[in-house]
């Protein structure tokens, strides 16, 4: 049975949009250690599946916009540590993931907060071409100007029983006997996300060891987008045919509206997400866990018949 830690039992958290996917999953692995949680989103509504998670008065939601830094000092009052998950493709990235981020970080220090961990990205890089790269590793250095010793999280592609990602392929490859796949060839390496919510809240409970650092918080294995596809395909027991998308092909696709992919998505996607020899989980106390452990048992209900359909099939 898990035990609360001591460290973070009682502890005001405040989670800078943790009502997303990843988000809820860290205020699950909080409340769970008795934490106090202030959730702060545009649209605090999507967490409410949370409330009857905490204890009573444990798990307060709080309406803001992030990137009125005006609020800030306001939004982390009382805080003992705080979280910044704020992240997006689009809009004004300087804004969200380096001002906003910093002046979160330059507020929570001011209420004496006495850790922070910025989530990131694997692949930030502040010589990207590609905004959200290079955003994410502006704003890393802005957090750790204002609270030196913050943790920073990169995490890789995250997934979960009700992801984005997983899922998203999952129902295209259900419905599609022929699929293309960009990036046949980019890398991988997918980490659960209860795994990297327990990253989370193991930088928050130790931040004299896991503060000032860097961590990478990827899987076990790297797969290429290929293989993944063809994965997820065998556990839904079909025979699906993949063909892969020429670099040009895949680039004219992707300059259209309304299609799956963005420019710079592919960009992020051919760069591939995978280690880049800093620390991990493992150094954060966390033992990764494969997405073959999963995968199986969440395509159940992709497959032909449900659970009455073949286990596994042969993917082309």
């Amino acid at each position: 049975m898990f035990s609360p830690s001591p460290t973070l039992n009682g502890q005001l958290v405040v989670l800078i949009g943790g009502d997303g996917y990843f988000g809820t999953h860290i205020a699950q692995e909080l409340l769970a250690r008795g934490t106090r949680l202030r959730v702060v989103s545009r649209h605090p509504e999507k967490g409410f599946r949370l409330k009857p998670l905490g204890n009573l008065g444990s798990l307060q939601f709080v309406r803001a916009d992030v990137t009125r830094t005006e609020a800030h000092a306001g939004l982390v009052a009382g805080a003992n540590a705080v979280v910044n998950l704020a992240g997006a493709f689009g809009g004004d990235l300087d804004l969200l993931h380096v001002r906003a981020a910093g002046s979160l970080a330059a507020a929570a220090a001011a209420a004496g907060a006495r850790a922070f961990v910025q989530v990131s990205a694997n692949g930030a890089d502040a010589e990207s071409k590609v905004a959200y790269a290079r955003t994410k590793a502006l704003g890393e250095a802005a957090v750790l100007a204002a609270f030196p010793a913050a943790t920073i999280l990169r995490p890789s592609v995250i997934f979960g029983p009700d992801d984005q990602f997983i899922n998203m392929f999952a129902g295209l490859i259900a419905q599609a006997p022929v699929l293309p796949v960009f990036g046949p060839e980019a890398k991988l390496q997918p980490v659960f996300v209860d795994d990297a919510a327990e990253a989370v809240a193991n930088a928050l409970g130790n931040p004299e060891a896991f503060g000032g650092k860097t961590f990478e918080l990827v899987g076990p294995e790297v797969l290429t987008m290929f293989q993944l596809n063809q994965r997820i395909a065998c556990a839904q027991g079909r025979r699906t045919l993949f063909a892969p998308l020429p670099d040009a092909v895949a680039k004219l696709i992707a300059a259209l509206p309304l299609t799956p992919i963005s420019l710079d998505q592919l960009a992020l996607l051919k760069a591939g997400n995978v280690s880049t020899g800093l620390p991990g989980l493992a150094e954060l106390g966390v033992q990764a866990r494969p997405l073959e452990l999963f995968l199986d048992r969440w395509m159940v209900r992709f497959r032909s018949h449900g659970r009455f359909g073949s286990k596994r099939g042969l993917a082309g």
